[in-house]
């Protein structure tokens, strides 16, 4: 049956909401369909603001393969800021896609992209605007399909209540997969009803069906197993890795927002995974291998996706993009193709050893001269060999110096505080090294208009990391460590000044840690702090510490766990944690020898240039890291600015049969 649209009703209540533009629809890119001539319905969410939604990389992805397919529908909706959803519930008007503006209980599916464990509640207030029942049990075949994913998703216990399903690791194959089964159950007559249509994503393997498995404790609240109650549902769910990133070269055409979002440029995701082996980096281990697109490929993705957007920025992105073997040759080629324009080029934060100035120069060829930012992470040289951040104070003083001496003003350094084993004085160094920056930059540059800006996050032990066992820091010694650092860097006046500090208090990743290791028994939590008004709760407008302290005295009041037993207490080795049954391919007993090696100190190298040291991923997965270098070249090129052709010898002629000398062929022999 076909489905109308509100927006006739929707359209009478934007006059009197903040930014209505961003629920109008009809960006560049998007795409509307016909309900009736597809087979399958995709609601697709992102559970935060259309500002941070839209950029989102993942999101848009999964939406342009899924509307490739003819039979196949996707739209797009994300949270709704509290006053529209107030005037929506007095008008009775549904939560809504962007893109036709359909009710979101009218699709098939529902997937959900969770970034971060505090967009949890906004899920609920979605859920209850689409009049869809929040726990997943009441739901009939009336209702859509609830499906988790992205990195917050790796354990979803604490929101397995309202979730249907889960997909672990990348989603380009897996929503085609379940496309797929949901069609065929669909063309079946709905065999067995909702619970059937479950079970035969289960099955798969790698698609996670919380209602499936049960969950059993010990009297002292630690969990005793989990385990699953059906017969066709395998005991351990596989995360999904897309390989060949080159066969997936998407978003092809980059959707543009209307209103003002927290990303104003093109990005292009130039490989995936990490193996730096820093211990407090769960996108690091749970994106393992790495798997780096081909300069060929970066170059056609940012040709097509300029052409298609207008965009006069591009982000080069990846968890740490000057890692990429070849990237001296994609910078320089971009900045080649597209020099005389007003396209920049720009990297995320970068490694301070991965770091030169040659990179840093082809980058700003065509932009403006922004700062640098680098994430040391750690203070002190002690704690950074814990976290296994292998950079030195004499490595940073040393690039930053070049990086001045070379005409940069501002520098910002990332750490955090909070970490493992972290005394005050690891912190106050953070001060000493902020000094030294300015001093070596004021040296280095002749001048006293140097800038050091140095911001603060607040560590939250994620699952499958090494830190998954560690206690988390109180925020109350989070936020003493924070006001000592402050005053400390403010006690030289000289250089002092010259330095800028931004740090979040304590409470919200407190908070964060709670819903990050959490098991199910956080359920009732999570709704009754939704239920008391939370609401965006990653933005520190709208958060509420007193409201989750709270709602877990109420909620866990008749439990053997607290807030601080899911936060501040030490795991043991053996303890089963809840998110054991879901396999990111890396082997437990691997992570707790590194989390011994973290505690003596002790740093581990970076696989991708060593020896495999047996974190268990390529093998469990049936991967291997893919990197180059492959010696493939942009070809020629001729610049956008001048259309005259651009000759270098990074990027050598083809030869007669279109291939680049010394280039692999597409079979993988020598061309």
């Amino acid at each position: 049956m076909s489905t109308r649209s509100v927006f006739p009703e929707l359209e009478q209540l934007l006059p009197r909401v903040s930014k209505p533009v961003q629920y109008v629809g009809g960006e560049l890119n998007s795409t509307t369909k016909d309900w009736e001539a597809t087979e399958v319905r995709w609601a697709l969410m992102y559970p935060d603001a259309y500002e941070v939604g839209l950029p989102n990389q993942g999101l848009m992805i999964l939406y342009e393969i899924l509307n490739e397919r003819e039979d196949v529908l996707a739209e797009r909706t994300y949270s709704v800021w509290p006053d529209l959803e107030a005037l929506m519930r007095e008008h009775g008007v549904p939560q809504f896609t962007v893109d036709a503006h359909r009710p979101v209980g009218d699709f098939d599916l529902l997937g959900v992209s969770f970034a971060t464990e505090l967009g949890y509640t906004n899920l609920l207030t979605a859920l209850d605007l689409a009049r869809i029942p929040l726990r997943a049990d009441a739901r009939t075949e009336e209702h859509p399909v609830v499906v988790g994913g992205g990195h917050a998703a790796f354990n979803p216990e604490p929101i397995a209540d309202f979730l249907d399903a889960v997909v672990l690791g990348d989603g380009e194959e897996a929503v085609l997969e379940i496309t797929d089964i949901t069609r065929d159950w669909k063309r079946e007559g709905s065999p067995g009803g909702r619970d059937e249509l479950l079970l035969r994503l289960a099955e798969t393997g790698g698609v996670y069906v919380p209602r499936f498995y049960d969950v059993e404790y010990h009297a002292d609240g630690r969990i005793r197993r989990v385990a699953p109650n059906r017969d066709r549902v395998p005991f351990r769910v596989f995360k999904r890795t897309t390989m060949d990133l080159d066969q997936w070269p998407y978003p092809k055409q980059p959707l543009v927002p209307l209103a003002e979002s927290v990303h104003e440029r093109m990005s292009v995701e130039i490989f995936r995974g990490c193996t730096r082996g820093c211990r407090f980096c769960q996108a690091g281990m749970i994106t393992r291998p790495v798997r780096e697109r081909s300069v060929e490929g970066i170059g056609e993705m940012v040709r097509a996706g300029l052409e298609r957007t207008g965009f006069e920025e591009v982000g080069l992105l990846s968890l740490s993009s000057a890692d990429h073997s070849e990237i001296a040759e994609i910078t320089k080629g971009l900045a080649d193709r597209y020099e005389g324009t007003n396209t920049g080029l720009s990297l995320p934060s970068t490694r301070v050893d991965a770091f030169n100035v040659d990179l840093a120069n082809e980058l700003a060829r065509n932009g403006r001269r922004s700062g640098l930012t680098f994430a040391p992470e750690g203070g002190s040289e002690r704690i950074r060999r814990v976290i296994n951040k292998m950079v030195s104070e004499e490595d940073l003083i040393r690039t930053v110096t070049t990086a001045y001496a070379n005409g940069w003003r501002q520098v910002k350094l990332y750490f955090m505080c909070g970490l493992p084993t972290e005394t005050d004085e690891d912190v106050l160094q953070i001060a000493r090294m902020a000094k030294e920056v300015v001093r070596a930059g004021r040296e280095a540059s002749g001048r006293r208009d140097i800038r050091c800006t140095i911001s603060i996050g607040g560590f939250v032990p994620k699952p499958h990391t090494p830190f998954q066992w560690a206690a988390q820091c109180a925020p109350e010694v989070v936020d003493g460590r924070l006001r000592r650092l402050r005053a400390e860097v403010g006690g030289d006046r000289s250089l002092g000044r010259s330095i800028g500090m931004r740090y979040h208090d304590g409470r919200p990743s407190h908070i964060e840690g709670l819903l990050s290791r959490g098991d199910r028994r956080l359920g009732p939590v999570v709704e009754r702090v939704w239920r008391d008004g939370g609401r965006f709760d990653g933005w520190s407008e709208h958060f509420s510490y007193q409201r989750w302290v709270d709602a877990c005295a109420t909620e866990l009041a008749s439990t053997p766990v607290d807030l601080d037993w899911y936060t501040t207490r030490e795991r043991e080795e053996h303890e089963v944690l809840p998110w054991d049954h879901l396999d990111s391919g890396l082997e437990k007993e691997w992570l707790w020898a590194d989390w011994q090696d973290a505690l003596d100190e002790r740093e581990q190298d970076d696989c991708r240039w060593t020896p495999c040291f047996d974190c268990g991923v390529c093998p469990t997965m049936g991967t291997d890291i893919e990197i180059g270098p492959t010696g493939r070249t942009l070809l020629p090129i001729a610049s956008v600015g001048t259309g005259s052709p651009v000759r270098n010898p990074a990027f050598s002629p083809p030869d007669r049969a279109g291939v680049a000398p010394g280039a692999a062929s597409d079979d993988g022999g020598p061309a």
